[in-house]
């Protein structure tokens, strides 16, 4: 805890109070599958939107267009369906610049 917030901490525990931490975590919402929830809802309207658009710069003929799109939609792709590729980016980035990850 906070240097500054220990004595206010330990003043609530003295006095009856519930300690701030615990009761922070039992009113905290439950959001395991809200990550799920969102990829299988979003999903499909990306996969949707990005069909839409690819047929369009197909159809108009604007091939170089249409592949930049597709090289992006890809990336955007994995970011969104590959759930710890963040962290593992951002850890790979860390260490290449020599920051400690431990």
């Amino acid at each position: 805890m906070l240097p500054l917030l220990s004595s206010a901490a330990d003043t609530m525990t003295v006095f009856g109070g519930v300690d701030p931490i615990v009761l922070a975590d039992a009113n905290a919402p439950d959001t395991g599958g809200l990550a799920d929830f969102l990829r299988g809802f979003f999903g499909p309207l990306f996969l949707v939107i990005v069909s839409i658009v690819a047929i369009f710069f197909l159809f108009t003929r604007e091939i170089t267009r249409f592949a930049q799109f597709i090289i992006l939609a890809i990336f955007i792709g994995i970011v969104f369906y590959v759930p710890g590729i963040i962290e593992v980016i951002a850890v790979a980035l860390a260490r290449a610049m020599g920051v400690s990850t431990e």
